[in-house]
Formats: C-alpha cells, sequence, structure tokens
C-alpha cells in the first residue's frame, strides 16, 4: 500500500439512494484515480439498529453492485464487508479502553438516534464512533472522505489515535485528515428541504433510490415539495428551493448560483422538469447495471471475498504491531 491511503464505507441497510451517491460514492469515484483505496460495506455498524439476517445478506451485495454500477474498479480497489475482517472488533476493543466516556458523551449523532429513549439505546449505538475510528486506524489510513455529519466522528478518531501515540509513547496510527468535496456533501429530502435525504425516512417520495426506475425518479421529482414564490431571485429560508437547485447543478456540473441563474424565472415547473430529465440520464445507467450485478451472486462474493482477503493481510500486520505495543502475549507468525 502507497503511504496516502483512503478508506471509507456505507451500510447496507436499505437501499442507497441519491444523497449517498452525491455526497460519497460519486466523489469516491474521482479519488480512486489519485490514492490507494478500501471501500467498505460496513455491516457491523448496520446492527446497532436490528437488522432482518436475510436482507441484511442481500443488501451486503447490493451495496457492493452500487460500488461498482458507479464507477469503482474492483480491480484497483479493495471492496469488502467489515464483519470478514476480524481486526475491526479486536481494534475497536483496544481503542475503547483509550477513549474517554467524556468524549462519547459530547457526540451528537447518538443524542439524535436514541432522542427520548436513551435509556433503551443499546451500547453498540453509544460506542459506534469507537467502532468508526477503528476501521479507519485498522489500515491506518491517511484521509477519510466524510460529510459534515461524519467530521464529529473523524475528529474523535483523530483524537483517539493522538490519545493513543500519547500513552503508549509511540507513532503508531497517522491522524487522518478529512477530505470534504464539493456542494452536495448532504443532500436533503425531497419531502423537507431541512432534513437530510435518509434511507429511514418513512416516505419512499423523500428519496431517490439508485435502483429506481427511470419512471419513478421522474415522478418523486415532479412530486417533490415546493413552495409558492415564484422564480428563484432568493433562496434564503427555502430549504427546498435550494436543495434542487443544490442537486441540478451537481448533476449537471456547474454552481448553484449558475442553477439558480438558469432557473431565475422559470421557478419549479422548468427546475423540475429538466432536474427530472438529468436525474434519469444519470441515475438509470446505473440503476440498471446494478440489477445487473445482483443476478450474479457468485461475481459480488467472489469481489467481496478477495477485498477481505487483502484487507486482512493489511489488519493482521496491523494489528501484531498495536499488540506488541499493549504487551500482548501474542503467538501469531
Amino acid at each position: 500500500m502507497s503511504k496516502e491511503l483512503i478508506f471509507s464505507g456505507v451500510q447496507p441497510t436499505g437501499n442507497l439512494h441519491l444523497g449517498n451517491y452525491l455526497g460519497a460514492i460519486r466523489q469516491w469515484v474521482e479519488l480512486q484515480n489519485k490514492y490507494e483505496c478500501m471501500f467498505c460495506i460496513v455491516d457491523m455498524h448496520a446492527i446497532t439498529v436490528q437488522q432482518n439476517p436475510k436482507e441484511l445478506l442481500e443488501s451486503t451485495r447490493k451495496t457492493a453492485a452500487a460500488y461498482i454500477a458507479c464507477g469503482i474498479n474492483p480491480e484497483d480497489n479493495i471492496i469488502y464487508n467489515q464483519s470478514a475482517v476480524s481486526g475491526h472488533a479486536e481494534l475497536a476493543w483496544i481503542l475503547s479502553c483509550f477513549t474517554p466516556l467524556g468524549w462519547l458523551n459530547r457526540m451528537t449523532q447518538f443524542k439524535e438516534k436514541a432522542g427520548k429513549h436513551k435509556e433503551n439505546a443499546v451500547l453498540g449505538l453509544y460506542s459506534y464512533p469507537v467502532l468508526m475510528a477503528s476501521d479507519i486506524l485498522l489500515y491506518k489510513a491517511t484521509h477519510v472522505p466524510v460529510g459534515e455529519d461524519q467530521k464529529q466522528h473523524l475528529e474523535l478518531a483523530r483524537d483517539i489515535a493522538q490519545k493513543f501515540n500519547h500513552d503508549t509513547k509511540t507513532e503508531t496510527f497517522p491522524l487522518p485528515e478529512p477530505l470534504i468535496m464539493g456542494v452536495a456533501t448532504r443532500v436533503m429530502s425531497l419531502r423537507d428541504g431541512t432534513k437530510k435525504m435518509s434511507k429511514s425516512d418513512e416516505s419512499e417520495y423523500s428519496r431517490i433510490s439508485m435502483t429506481d426506475s427511470a419512471d419513478t425518479i421522474a415522478q418523486k421529482i415532479r412530486k417533490s415539495k415546493s413552495d409558492s414564490i415564484m422564480g428563484f431571485e432568493t433562496l434564503e429560508g427555502r430549504p427546498e428551493a435550494l436543495n434542487l437547485l443544490t442537486i441540478y447543478a451537481v448533476l449537471s456540473g456547474i454552481t448553484v448560483k449558475k442553477a439558480q441563474e438558469r432557473f431565475i424565472s422559470s421557478g419549479f415547473a422548468g427546475l423540475k422538469k429538466e432536474l427530472a430529465e438529468l436525474a434519469v440520464a444519470t441515475l438509470s445507467p446505473i440503476s440498471q447495471k446494478i440489477n445487473e450485478l445482483q443476478k450474479d451472486k457468485t461475481y459480488l462474493d467472489g469481489i467481496i471475498k478477495a477485498g477481505a482477503e487483502k484487507a486482512a493481510e493489511i489488519s493482521e500486520e496491523n494489528i501484531k504491531e498495536i499488540k506488541e505495543v499493549m504487551g500482548f502475549l501474542s503467538f501469531q507468525h
């Protein structure tokens, strides 16, 4: 592996959507030409919420198919599922012994997801950021592409790495740097422009799934929430207008300002018509490719297995070093 290594991943829960594509996977496709890359399917993170085992298994394959369909080359990059490499869980325990509770208490995502039922939340949801840190540090990743909502978790990973190095008087871990790319790092719901597009939203019309048909994509955009203001002379206090213009801008490779100028007098009707055509042209080929790849489970399993073997090789070498630093008696050869 080269000195500069990228690690990133997506949970295999439900269908990947436009937010996953514009906020993460689309950037990964560009990054694969500049860095050594590991693209993980984080199935261990997924079980912080109870999953149907059969659905999780199929979603894992579907996520791998989406990675490939979007343009990630499995020959040049490591695509694998997190649970296939035991080092993730092993390092998570070690790092949890270096992570003060006060640091975890500051994590906003736990508070948002646990809500009013914090006492019933599982430990895994609370310690999720430590597992995320172990994902990154296990491979000594130097860069991590993150959206705004994950910046806090990456900062924690850096803090944990720094504390481990300080406490053990070593330079075991590099401090991973965030890569925040493009304007659409946070794509919002089509039904509520103040909320992030999410797989867990009850309404199918809140998101465009990567496996949606052309007709479904167009219909969801036509039915997306709009407001009563004519034109786009101003976007202040208009989250839905800003969201649709942002999606259009990113898909067409222009700035939001240029998109605003283009539709300034045509309003939502004109914007939705052109956005639907653009989204269909961009996403339909990906959707078709995902569906084709899903039919060949042997191929997908082969890609994931080969990726897991490569990941395990790196993991084992680093875990051996970490165990020596910790003073663990080990008989690994």
